[in-house]
C-alpha cells in the first residue's frame, strides 16, 4: 500500500476502535466503510457488512439496502414491507485487493462469485456470512410482486493501484456484467473500479457536511429576524427539490431533523393522499394543497438565482419529502412545484422553535412532538456530561458527527440502537428488537411505547447505550466470540438483572439514577465488564436457550427462560 492509503487505514481503525489484523483485512474494512458510507445515508457498523475469511465466494463486503434501510435479517424486510407496501432494493458487493494493479483474472473471479451469490444452485462453498446474506437476498426475490422495479446491483472492485481503463480488463468487466444482465434479476448493474486515488477521494467525502446547490427563482426574502442570518420563502420545481433530498446517485439523503420520527410510510391517509395528487393529471395543484417543506441550514450562499445550502436539515416536511422522492418516476411529477421555506441559522434555540412551530406531522400530536424533540436534545446533552472512557455520543441526526474528526465513530450511538438497547435492557424485551426498529417507533408514535417519556430521567438511556458500546468493543477485540452477537440484546438484559441489588424503579424516579450507578461502575472497569458478560453467556448456555435457533431470539417465552433461570 502507498503511504496515503496506509494513513487512511490507520485513521479509520483508530476511529472505529478496531485492532489491526493484517494489511489485507485492514484494507477491506477501509474499502467497505468508504463505499457503504457514500452509498448509504446513515451510520452503520462496518463489521456488519464485512464478510468473514474463507469460503467468501470472492466477496469481501455485502450491503443490502431496502427502502433506504441497511438490513441484515428477513424480519426487517417484513417490517419495511408492512410500513411502505413496496420494496426498493439496492445490492452493494465489494471485492478488495492490496495489489497495485487491476488483474483481469481476479476481476473475473469476483464476477463469478457475484453470479454464484445470486444463484439458486450455488457451486461455491459458502461461509456463514455468505449464507446469511444469500438468505436475505433469496427472501427479497420471493417478494418480487412488491418490487417498484427490479433491484439495482452496484459492484466495486478496489485495489491500491491506478485505474487506467485497460482494454483487456474492460472487456472482462463488460463480459461479466453482460452475463449478470442475462439473469433478468436487476434493473441496473454498475461495476466501478476503484484505485487508490478514487478510494482516497471517496473516503474524504465521508467527512463532509451535506451541501447542495439549487436554482431558486420564485422566492421572497423574509425581513431581518434576530438569530436568523437569512430567510426565504417560495416555490421550486420538483427537479430542484430532488437535489435537496437525494444525492447525485439518486440516493435519499437523511436530512430529516430528529430522525426518531422517521418516514411513516405510504400506508396512511395523509401520505397516500399526497401520492395520489402527485400521480394525477392535475399534479400542479400540489403547491396549493401542501404546507410545504421547511429547511434550516448553517449557511446559505446565494449567487444570483443559484443558492448553495450547507449543513442543512428538513425540520418540517419529512413525510412530504419522502412521498415526493418515492414518486420521482411519476409521469406527472415534472409539473409539480414544491413550497419551501429556507432559513439560515446557527442558533439551536431558534432552530427548535422553528421545528415545533412549523411541524404538524401525522400521526404525532404537536404536544408529543414538542416533548420528543426536547427529550432528544436533552438526552444528547446528558451524554455530553460524561468524559474520558465513559464518553459516548448520541447521534440524534444521522451522520451529525461526520465532519467532527475528534469523535470516534465506534462511540456513536444511533437512535435505532438507543431504542433497541433501552428496550432490551430496561424493559426486558430483547425479543422485540431483533428486527427493524420501526415497529417500536410505531408504538412510540401511537403513544403506547414506554420510551422517551417526557418525565423520564436520562440515566437508563445512557446506561443501556454505554453497555451496548462496551459489549461491541469486546466483540471487536475478540474477547467475546462473535457468535454471541445474535444474542447481544439478551446479554444486555441479563447484565442488568445479575448486577442489580434492588427492584427496578420507575423511569421518572430519581431513584433510577442511583440504580444505574453500580451498573456504570462495572462498565467503567474492563475486567469486571468482561467477567459480567461472560457470566451472562454462561447463563444463556446453561439455561437451555438455543441461540442458533432464530425463533428463540424473537419470542417472549424464551426470554422468560433466561429470566427464570437467573431467579432460580
Amino acid at each position: 500500500m502507498d503511504r496515503i492509503t496506509e494513513s487512511l487505514v490507520a485513521e479509520l481503525l483508530a476511529n472505529l476502535e478496531i485492532a489491526s489484523q493484517d494489511e489485507a483485512k485492514d484494507f477491506e474494512k477501509l474499502a467497505n466503510y468508504t463505499i457503504a458510507s457514500n452509498e448509504y445515508n446513515k451510520t452503520f457498523d462496518v463489521e456488519a457488512i464485512t464478510v468473514g475469511d474463507g469460503n467468501d465466494t470472492g466477496l469481501d463486503g455485502i450491503a443490502i439496502i431496502v427502502n433506504g434501510q441497511l438490513v441484515d435479517s428477513t424480519d426487517e424486510i417484513d417490517d419495511l414491507l408492512d410500513k411502505n407496501n413496496f420494496l426498493e432494493i439496492e445490492f452493494i458487493l465489494v471485492q478488495s485487493k492490496t495489489s497495485s494493479s487491476f488483474d483481469g483474472s481476479d476481476i473475473n473471479t469476483f464476477l463469478f462469485g457475484v453470479q454464484d451469490f445470486f444463484s439458486l444452485k450455488p457451486k461455491l462453498v459458502r461461509n456463514d456470512d455468505i449464507k446469511r446474506f444469500a438468505e436475505i437476498s433469496n427472501y427479497l426475490f420471493k417478494k418480487a410482486p412488491k418490487f417498484r422495479e427490479n433491484p439495482t446491483l452496484k459492484l466495486f472492485y478496489v485495489t491500491t493501484g491506478k485505474w487506467t481503463n485497460d482494454t483487456n480488463v474492460r472487456a472482462v468487466i463488460d463480459s461479466g456484467v453482460s452475463s449478470l444482465e442475462q439473469t433478468n434479476l436487476f434493473e441496473k448493474i454498475i461495476l466501478t473500479p476503484f484505485g487508490a486515488r478514487e478510494l482516497a477521494t471517496a473516503y474524504r467525502k465521508t467527512k463532509e457536511s451535506v451541501s447542495t446547490t439549487i436554482t431558486f427563482n420564485n422566492r421572497i426574502t423574509i425581513p431581518k429576524i434576530n438569530g436568523v442570518s437569512q430567510a426565504y420563502i417560495g416555490l421550486i420545481p420538483f427537479a430542484e427539490f430532488l437535489k435537496i433530498v437525494s444525492s447525485d446517485d439518486d440516493i435519499l439523503l437523511n436530512v430529516f431533523e430528529d430522525n426518531v420520527r422517521d418516514f411513516q410510510g405510504d400506508n396512511n391517509d395523509v401520505n397516500g393522499g399526497i401520492a395520489s395528487t402527485l400521480n394525477s393529471e392535475d399534479s400542479e395543484i400540489f403547491s396549493v394543497l401542501n404546507n410545504g417543506v421547511t429547511i434550516v441550514a448553517s449557511s446559505i450562499s446565494p449567487t444570483g438565482d443559484q443558492f448553495t445550502i450547507t449543513d442543512y436539515q428538513i425540520v418540517n416536511g419529512c413525510q412530504t419529502s419522502n412521498v415526493l422522492y418515492n414518486n420521482r418516476a411519476s409521469s406527472t411529477i415534472s409539473k409539480v412545484n414544491v413550497p419551501i421555506k429556507l432559513i439560515a441559522t446557527t442558533d439551536d434555540d431558534v432552530k427548535t422553535r422553528i421545528t415545533l412551530a412549523t411541524n404538524n406531522q401525522t400521526p404525532i400530536k404537536k404536544e408529543q412532538l414538542a416533548a420528543l424533540t426536547q427529550f432528544q436534545r436533552s438526552l444528547e446533552q446528558y451524554y455530553n456530561s460524561y468524559t474520558g472512557d465513559s464518553k459516548i455520543y448520541y447521534e440524534r441526526r444521522s451522520k451529525q458527527f461526520n465532519s467532527d474528526g475528534s469523535v470516534l465513530k465506534s462511540r456513536i450511538i444511533t437512535v435505532p440502537y438507543q431504542i433497541k438497547s433501552f428496550v432490551a435492557m430496561f424493559l426486558d424485551e430483547p425479543h422485540n428488537v431483533t428486527s427493524y426498529f420501526g415497529s417500536i417507533v410505531k408504538r412510540l408514535n401511537e403513544g403506547k411505547g414506554v420510551i422517551f417519556g417526557n418525565d423520564h430521567v436520562f440515566s437508563p438511556y445512557y446506561t443501556s447505550a454505554y453497555c451496548y458500546y462496551k459489549l461491541e468493543t469486546l466483540f471487536r477485540k475478540g474477547s467475546i466470540d462473535s457468535s454471541y452477537k445474535k444474542v447481544r440484546f439478551h446479554i444486555l438484559m441479563l447484565f442488568r438483572i445479575i448486577n442489580s441489588k434492588t427492584p427496578l424503579p420507575a423511569f421518572n424516579s430519581k431513584k433510577m439514577d442511583k440504580y444505574c450507578e453500580p451498573l456504570i461502575t462495572i462498565l467503567n472497569d474492563e475486567n469486571k465488564t468482561l467477567k459480567s458478560f461472560q457470566k451472562c453467556i454462561e447463563i444463556i448456555e446453561k439455561s437451555g436457550f438455543d441461540k442458533s435457533d432464530k425463533a428463540n431470539l424473537k419470542v417472549l417465552s424464551k426470554t422468560k427462560v433466561l429470566i427464570d433461570y437467573v431467579i432460580k
